[in-house]
């Protein structure tokens, strides 16, 4: 910075003299005269005197061209095979790097076009394609002309040299242009080149996870873990989600024997993954170890209670009477006893049992320490079943309809919410962001939308109150009996619990 003000002052100063010698060459009378070896030349007019100035100014840069040639070739001469080469090439190598420099500004500034012409330029100037394709393609693709970005980055990519910086480049462009396949070749091209890169592991896990290609996830994930991208915890969860989601398909595809190996390693991995538990429940039960299926699914419940161990545990015996169930599940249930899903569990399957005292018991003040929607849905239908009126029933469904939502699979990146676990969100197509908690998105009305026929309704007509019979008057009172009111007979739903809340799979154990 410095040097540049002084250049710059310097030149604005010889800019001054030039100036004032041309006012005094104009104001002096009789021209200039030039005494060379004792003779006089001129005297000479303003304009004369200014073509003599450049003309001397011409003849001294020919003179030291003159003398850097001849510099060059004593170089030559004594071996310095490239020094003529260097001397007629420095000025066009100048030019170059001064358009080089110039396209660097543009493209900072934003200007591709600009940037554009520069690069052009530096790469008639300059025998240097490593540097001049690099800003060539990018300022194209700055300037919009991808066809050009894409030729570019091709000839970068088929150098050695280059071919890393060309295949990201291409890599970027088919991202942009949303093409997922060739982006993930040339992603596994890049990965190949620089096995180290942060950012090519990255987009190369992203767009696997996109693809479902689990296990080539699982070694870039290997890969990632390597190099310290990520930490060991982070490794070891996202292993095991990769495992669950390969052990789906295999299941699909009937290869139950490698799903059950892949779901057991990710419950290793991850004892609190939900998914991993359940699918190996599914494997053992298919298998015919019950026990051992049970037996998984109640440590799975030790370490998070869940509605889908809930719902998986009831599957395990689909054909069971509601109190052979609710006996089965008493070994459950005495894990995590005061956890908020044991209590709303033990009381669905009192409720579904036909016993309402004791599901309010177990539901106990967790309408109002933790009111959700399905807590006060709980409430209504015990109510409901214990012979409440109609308008208690009504106001605890209408607080279950303005309650908070029960927690659901959301995606921590963009909010949406999930009917099931998935490894990649189907929005956003982030991997591994879907967690058990309360949140904005699709889905939101999903427990409102379950109790609003419930809550709107037509409530029964109360039965209409007998008319008193007349009474005539007599000599004497006639003592008679007192015929008991009837009682007021309870709907036929009022033993019924409630709708489950719609979350498949379903929690509600019936």
């Amino acid at each position: 910075m410095i040097f540049m003000l002084i250049r710059t002052a310097l030149w604005g100063l010889a800019i001054i003299a030039a100036a004032f010698a041309v006012v005094w060459l104009k104001d002096a009378e009789g021209g200039v005269t030039l005494e060379l070896a004792g003779r006089a030349y001129g005297p000479f007019r303003l304009l004369e005197t200014v073509a003599l100035v450049f003309l001397a100014a011409l003849l001294l840069w020919l003179l030291w061209k003159a003398f850097g040639f001849c510099v060059a070739l004593v170089r030559f001469m004594t071996g310095d095979e490239t020094a003529l080469s260097r001397f007629w090439n420095r000025s066009r190598e100048r030019r170059g790097f001064d358009a080089l420099a110039g396209g660097l500004v543009a493209m900072a500034e934003g200007d591709g076009r600009e940037a554009l012409a520069k690069a052009r330029k530096a790469e008639r100037l300059l025998a240097r394609p490593d540097l001049t394709r690099l800003l060539v393609a990018q300022a194209a693709r700055a300037a919009g002309d991808k066809n050009t970005a894409k030729a570019y980055f091709k000839e970068l990519a088929s150098a050695p040299a280059t071919a890393f910086v060309g295949v990201s480049g291409l890599l970027e462009q088919a991202m942009k242009d949303g093409d997922r396949d060739r982006a993930l070749k040339l992603a596994v091209h890049a990965a190949e080149l620089k096995p180290k890169d942060a950012g090519t592991l990255t987009a190369l896990f992203a767009l696997q996870c996109e693809a479902k290609d689990w296990e080539g996830a699982r070694r870039t994930l290997d890969s990632e873990a390597k190099i310290a991208l990520i930490g060991r915890d982070v490794a070891a969860r996202r292993s095991a989600v990769l495992l669950v989601a390969d052990a789906r398909e295999a299941a699909a595809r009937g290869e139950a024997m490698k799903a059950r190996d892949l779901a057991e390693r990710a419950l290793r991995q991850a004892p609190g993954l939900v998914p991993a538990a359940i699918l190996v429940a599914r494997q053992l039960e298919e298998d015919g170890a019950r026990r051992k299926a049970e037996k998984t699914l109640r440590e799975a419940w030790r370490a998070g209670p869940h509605p889908d161990l809930a719902a998986a545990f009831a599957a395990l015996a689909p054909d069971e009477t509601p109190r052979e169930r609710r006996r089965r599940f008493l070994d459950l249930t005495r894990l995590q006893p005061d956890h908020p899903e044991t209590r709303m569990l033990r009381a669905e399957l009192a409720l579904a049992d036909g016993d309402p005292r004791e599901a309010r018991a177990a539901l106990g003040s967790l309408t109002e320490t933790q009111p959700t929607g399905r807590a006060l849905a709980l409430m209504a239908a015990i109510e409901r079943a214990d012979g409440g009126g109609e308008a208690v029933v009504r106001g605890w469904l209408a607080r279950a309809v303005a309650a908070p939502r029960a927690p659901q699979w959301t995606c921590d990146a963009c909010g949406a919410r999930h009917g099931e676990w998935a490894p990649v969100c189907h929005r956003c197509e982030a991997f591994d962001t879907l967690a058990w908690r309360e949140g904005e998105g699709e889905g939101a009305g999903a427990e409102t939308a379950a109790l609003l026929p419930i809550v709107t309704a037509e409530p029964e007509p109360e039965p209409a109150p007998k008319p008193k019979p007349a009474v005539a008057p007599q000599a004497a009172p006639v003592r008679t009996e007192a015929k008991a009111p009837e009682p007021e007979e309870a709907p036929e739903a009022a033993a019924a619990p409630l709708p489950p809340r719609p979350r498949p799979p379903q929690p509600t154990v019936q």
